[in-house]
């Protein structure tokens, strides 16, 4: 169906009545959302990753380009490097780039014609630079399937292009960005195990490699059109930093006796770096974070790039750290850990440095809220009234992630010339708390503050409450107090760093109630103010 007809669909009936639609109607999602007053040309999606010396750009073509194409930068070009097999995905790794300048970017075909209009980027500001300000716009959960009930891919691109107008500096887009489980008991048979998913993509062999085979097109053909259509080219100026979850593997973390989802196996490391391969940016070198923490400096990815722990470094005004809490994860009873040993010593030497104002965690799984899932930070499970418990035991969990969740969390609080800061994802909701404790340990003197940042991209059928029978709910194990009870609608957070504090400004909107109109004029729904202790 081509895109102006779904557009149409969707500003004529809404995403109530969209839902209605049989799967069918939504079959060949995949085209980008047009931008007005710029011209794509051959240029499917771009989505640009900065550091203040770097550039990392993430581009797929609707026609394989069989000769390398470039990025033209200013009077410098980049020669693309091929991250498929067939020509359609291509990367540009420019280095030795100033600091704080707009560089005006062109993308041309191995024949020099250009392959879409040219823009703008801009590298962040020098590391010892002290910005006034500096605005990231926070999400989680984009990914999904038109014909699998998520929202559809055109409401989502509208949702994010709202939060564009309000011109964010960089762009946290918190996991979940591929819905396509296939083992895991409770996805598998609704998502790419289903019968709808295979007609779709047809079946992955999991002896057999991704690129190259037969997989490399069921996995096109599986996450285009949950990437593609929702981001196209609006963010070509706008940094992002993709961090990955259970999803983003193709399970869902789950265990049972007859399986136990995480730490991935090989076929499903192959799928999530394939995907960050072709989709979008690893994260930039840093030289306050050791090149070799695991995934990062891997032979087959460019120098001194990571796949699971990244930073976000904006002057001497903000530092984010994002950490995937899947990938590393141990199943090691008191020792066991959801980010590796030396990953979590970089982030806790990150917290207790005083070279920036602010510094934020970003992990991939929220610290704050369960919903009794087993791959959460906390030991909290659904009981037979419909209600958390720590009096049941949670199979396979393991007591070692709440020891590491407590020493990122007291390490955080003990700074006290600092607001302690979490914002994360993953549990379909937006909220706010600040936690008072942390296990036997009192944070009242410096309460963490964290952010569950809002989901895009949610289906009817896939906020906690409606699978679980349970919303995010604060767990045993700390004191929440909440500011934003999670509110399980979609929606983003756009932060805003100054010297003195963190303004927060928190957007909803209601499937069942707003109409898709409304989305071009949504304002916060509530507003907040951190400020840094006197």
């Amino acid at each position: 169906m081509p895109a102006d007809r779904r557009r149409f669909l969707v500003d004529t009936f809404g995403a109530t009545v969209l839902a209605s639609l049989p799967a069918s109607l939504f079959a060949d999602q995949g085209a980008p959302p047009t931008t007005p007053n710029w011209d794509s040309g051959q240029v499917r999606h771009i989505l640009p990753t900065v550091s203040d010396s770097e550039m990392l750009i993430k581009a797929s073509f609707a026609m394989p380009q069989k000769a390398a194409p470039s990025l033209r930068i200013g009077t410098a070009t980049v020669r693309g490097l091929m991250n498929d097999t067939q020509g359609e995905f291509w990367q540009f790794h420019a280095a030795d780039l100033q600091p704080g300048r707009g560089y005006d970017l062109r993308l041309v075909a191995s024949n020099g014609q250009p392959l879409c209009d040219r823009w703008n980027l801009s590298t962040f500001p020098p590391r010892d630079s002290r910005p006034e300000r500096f605005r990231v716009l926070f999400f989680t959960c984009a990914g999904g399937h038109d014909a699998l009930t998520y929202l559809p891919a055109a409401v989502r691109s509208r949702l994010l292009r709202r939060a564009l107008t309000f011109t964010p500096d960089a762009v946290v887009a918190n996991g979940d960005h591929v819905y396509w489980d296939l083992l895991s008991p409770g996805g598998g048979a609704r998502l790419g195990a289903s019968e709808a998913a295979k007609r779709i993509a047809g079946s992955f062999s999991r002896s057999a490699l991704v690129f190259g085979t037969s997989n490399e097109t069921v996995l096109k053909r599986a996450a285009v059109p949950q990437i593609v259509p929702v981001y196209g080219t609006d963010f070509r100026s706008t940094p992002v930093f993709f961090l990955q979850d259970d999803h983003d593997y193709f399970e869902n973390d789950e265990a049972t006796d007859e399986i136990v989802t995480f730490p991935p196996s090989a076929f499903m490391l192959q799928l999530a770096r394939s995907t960050q391969r072709m989709f979008y940016p690893e994260f930039l070198q840093d030289a306050t974070r050791p090149a070799g923490l695991p995934w990062s400096s891997s032979g087959d990815r460019d120098s001194g790039l990571s796949e699971s722990f990244g930073t976000i470094r904006f002057g001497r005004l903000a530092e984010i750290v994002l950490y995937d809490v899947r990938r590393t994860l141990t199943l090691a009873g008191l020792s066991g850990v959801f980010i590796d040993r030396e990953a979590e010593r970089w982030v806790l030497e990150r917290t207790s440095a005083t070279d920036t104002t602010h510094l934020v965690h970003a992990p991939s799984s929220p610290p704050g809220w369960s919903a009794g899932k087993w791959g959460e930070w906390y030991p909290d499970i659904l009981g037979s009234d419909g209600q958390l418990t720590t009096k049941v035991k949670k199979p396979y969990w393991q007591p070692g992630w709440l020891a590491q969740h407590d020493r990122l969390m007291t390490a955080l609080a003990a700074r006290r010339d600092r607001i302690p800061l979490v914002v994360s994802g993953d549990l379909h909701a937006i909220g706010a708390g600040k936690m008072l404790r942390c296990g036997a340990e009192s944070l009242a003197g410096n309460p963490v503050t964290t952010l569950l940042s809002g989901p895009i991209g949610t289906g009817r059928t896939g906020w906690p409450s409606a699978r679980r029978g349970i919303g995010a709910t604060a767990p045993a194990h700390i004191d929440l107090q909440e500011e934003i009870a999670p509110i399980e609608q979609h929606g983003f957070t756009m932060a805003d760093f100054h010297p003195d504090r963190i303004d927060l400004r928190f957007f909803k909107w209601n499937v069942d109630e707003d109409s898709v109109d409304a989305i071009d004029s949504l304002e916060p729904f509530h507003l907040t103010t951190l400020r840094v202790p006197a």
